[in-house]
């Protein structure tokens, strides 16, 4: 019977075929240093470089290592979301492949996971070697998610993380929302949350693969991941909500008016100078029933939509090696 494994690394890896065997050598010597039993799997996000071939030279020598190969580039999420689905070891990490992330800080994560009993660890960028011009929007981005989320993090977007094998079998990663996985496992339920610094290189090969835009994007995936696993299983609860609100206003606004018709030609006997559809309350009332109306069925049809979506893959796996 095969070793458990204590330890599954995924590392997605985009045109990163210049770091992929020194960072394979640097996992190797620290896993074996501590006498882990473990895996890594590095994930190939549709790389027009060498990354596929090197990592099957690695995999075809060592066989803790394992390669996934996209068709095309899908993303860190999809990436992230392939590798988890491999992966068996006790306590599970994610590195970026860029040599930024230290494999000599996996031993202590690895201790707040299993004695601590950490859901999942963050690393904290504390001293970060990137430009300015990505280190304040940064600061700002993670201050924004703090508020959001009530998770007390300093760098969400840490590609160096640790979590029970359980949490990674129990979330699910798309688009764009690797940089939430903490808000993510916190709203299915693992609360237990920390945090440790941990070191930052500089890039060593290659060049960064996100630019500016990434922030803008950044921000609005948290508004949808914020309304996604708020409401994804009960999409009425907001839709409905709202749409009946807006339908009542409308409602209440189109009595009021039928009333004064009323009042005004039976009771009051005021001469009627404007028409109904004269009034602005009328538009208004008009407007206000018709997107009530809209928005309930919008709830509805999120709710009848909500069990085709689910466990929907977002990928396509044209090659394994080692698996």
């Amino acid at each position: 019977m095969p070793d458990e494994v204590d330890i599954s690394i995924v590392i997605p890896a985009y045109n990163e075929a210049g770091s992929i065997a020194e960072l394979s050598g640097w996992i190797s010597r620290v896993m074996e240093a501590h006498g882990f039993h473990y895996e890594v799997l590095f994930v190939d996000d549709g790389s027009s470089d060498r990354t596929w071939e090197v990592i099957c030279e690695i995999s075809a020598k060592n066989n803790q290592v394992k390669g996934i190969r996209f068709n095309r580039n899908y993303g860190k999420s999809a990436a992230l979301n392939a590798g988890f689905k491999q992966a068996s070891g006790a306590v599970v990490f994610t590195l970026d492949a860029d040599l930024q992330d230290s494999p000599d800080e996996i031993p202590e994560l690895y201790r707040m996971v299993t004695e601590q009993r950490y859901d999942l660890v963050s690393g904290w960028k504390k001293k970060r070697r990137d430009p300015v011009s990505k280190r304040w929007p940064s600061r700002f981005f993670n201050f924004v998610t703090r508020r959001i989320s009530g998770i007390k993090l300093h760098d969400f977007n840490c590609g160096l993380k640790a979590y029970r094998n359980e949490v990674v079998k129990h979330i699910n990663v798309y688009g764009e929302m690797h940089r939430y996985i903490p808000v993510i496992a916190k709203w299915q339920g693992y609360t237990n949350i920390g945090e440790k610094v941990v070191e930052h290189h500089p890039r060593k090969y290659g060049k960064t693969k996100y630019g500016v835009e990434r922030f803008v994007y950044g921000f609005l995936d948290l508004i949808s991941i914020t309304f996604v696993y708020r409401f994804k299983k009960r999409p009425m609860h907001f839709f409905g909500a709202w749409g009946t609100l807006s339908f009542l206003f409308g409602m209440v606004f189109t009595l009021k008016i039928i009333w004064d018709k009323v009042d005004a030609i039976y009771f009051s006997k005021i001469p009627v100078t404007r028409e109904i559809t004269d009034q602005p309350m009328f538009f208004l009332a008009l407007v206000a029933v018709v997107i009530g109306v809209q928005l309930f069925l919008a709830g509805f049809l999120a709710e009848l939509t909500t069990l085709q979506s689910a466990g929907k893959k977002e990928y396509f796996i044209s090659d394994k090696a080692g698996i």
